[in-house]
């Protein structure tokens, strides 16, 4: 893989496809990553959000970075809707803390975004929880625009029981045409 993320990555760091393989070793950083973000209900949500599906049906659409000795280092898992084909879906992204910072995220969206726009896409989207101000903040300098809800929490509009009761998120979108972080 060549392009957008691979000629700004360190030495001895790749990116590439996930398999199968990869399931368990993303499972294993996440409560590290998150630092026990929304404590065990967080935990046990985050592990919910990455089946096994993802690494086996998504894998063209989504990318890890790795460290030459198999550290991983960040992962992004997208897909293009089936539903909305003029659509692609950011689905969970990761950055190890210790390379927060470097652009890793920016770069994988930027990647998924030009793969998901060659492919027909228009615009993409993803979810976060209100909680993570970060994420909200992260995406917001990315160009994305967060979707009117139907409630505000902590000055941010939100999209009440999103994904099942009490599971509010804050919905984001950006035109993929528009000049963010597929134009680095």
């Amino acid at each position: 893989m060549t392009g957008l993320l691979d000629d700004a990555l360190p030495p001895g760091w790749s990116v590439r496809h996930p398999d199968a393989d990869d399931h368990a070793r993303v499972h294993a950083v996440l409560d590290q990553w998150w630092a026990g973000f929304g404590g065990e209900a967080g935990s046990r949500e985050r592990a919910a959000l990455l089946p096994r599906l993802f690494f086996e049906h998504f894998t063209d659409t989504s990318y890890l970075i790795e460290h030459d000795d198999g550290h991983l280092v960040a992962f992004l898992i997208g897909f293009l809707s089936p539903a909305r084909p003029d659509t692609a879906y950011v689905h969970f992204l990761g950055v190890d803390p210790a390379a927060q910072r470097a652009g890793l995220g920016r770069r994988l969206h930027a990647r998924f975004g030009a793969d998901a726009a060659a492919r027909g896409a228009r615009q993409v989207g993803c979810v976060t929880s209100p909680g993570n101000r970060d994420s909200i903040a992260f995406h917001t300098r990315l160009g994305f625009r967060v979707d009117p809800g139907d409630r505000t929490v902590a000055g941010t509009s939100v999209h009440s029981d999103h994904d099942g009761p009490g599971l509010h998120r804050v919905v984001f979108s950006r035109a993929l045409d528009d000049r963010g972080p597929t134009h680095p």
